[in-house]
């Protein structure tokens, strides 16, 4: 019995998506029941990166056959789903879901700046992107794309966001890993507040920024670039008020 096809049985009888530490559970609960076959006991302790190893075998063999679907990791859980080419007939057959409206290009360039910045709060992300970001803000908050991440220690105390795990199902990545590169987003400078003085830990100085390590200066103060691709469309709700004078 290989490990790859017990999980493939598992991954197309499951309703939802599995995650890696999932698929163990259920190799050594079964390995555990009274009347369990003999053979089940060989992966009561499968470790983590034998199960990853054959799920990515599994996804690459489904791949290469060239089926009508395929093994897909999203946001840390796999799953089985049909190629995008099949979907008229699907659509006609299961009918349509209703989906939220998609993001307006504010809220896209919000988001990305979140993205690959985060923990950020939003006097980081206006200081980028030069306008107000509140009412954005909220709106990908009510989405659940991104959530609240602390305080930052510095005064003021203000509130930091992180995307979620809604986010990367969005966007249908594993993890955030799987971003693509934009390494100039995470260097432009932001000042920051104050650092709160603690009696361990000295005054930080003044308007501290972070370095700023691009080929072009004059980027610096331009807009965030269109890391996440998605289709944009006339601002509706999620408009963001102009930038305070």
């Amino acid at each position: 019995m290989e490990l790859k096809f017990i999980l493939e049985a598992l991954l197309f009888t499951a309703s939802k998506p599995l995650s890696v530490t999932e698929l163990r559970d259920v190799l050594a609960k079964a390995a555990s029941e009274d009347d369990a076959p003999a053979e089940t006991t060989a992966f009561r302790k499968t470790p983590m990166a034998d199960l990853e190893a054959a799920l990515a075998a599994l996804a690459a063999e489904h791949e290469a056959a060239g089926r009508s679907y395929r093994l897909v990791c999203v946001a840390g859980a796999w799953q089985f789903v049909t190629q995008p080419e099949h979907a008229p007939w699907l659509r006609s057959f299961v009918g349509v879901k209703g989906r939220p409206t998609r993001l307006s290009q504010p809220a896209l360039e919000t988001l990305a700046v979140i993205a690959y910045r985060q923990p950020a709060t939003r006097a980081e992300v206006e200081q980028i992107r030069g306008v107000a970001v509140d009412g954005v803000i909220a709106t990908l908050k009510e989405r659940d794309l991104i959530e609240e991440a602390g305080r930052a220690e510095v005064v003021g105390r203000p509130m930091q966001y992180a995307t979620t795990r809604a986010f990367l199902e969005y966007f249908g990545l594993p993890s955030l890993d799987a971003l693509p590169a934009a390494d100039e987003l995470r260097r432009i400078p932001v000042q920051r507040p104050e650092a709160l003085v603690t009696a361990e830990t000295p005054a930080a100085p003044p308007t501290e920024q972070m370095s700023l390590e691009m080929a072009d200066p004059a980027a610096a103060g331009a807009p965030a670039p269109e890391a996440l691709e998605a289709p944009a469309e006339n601002p509706g709700p999620e408009a963001e008020p102009p930038a305070a004078g």
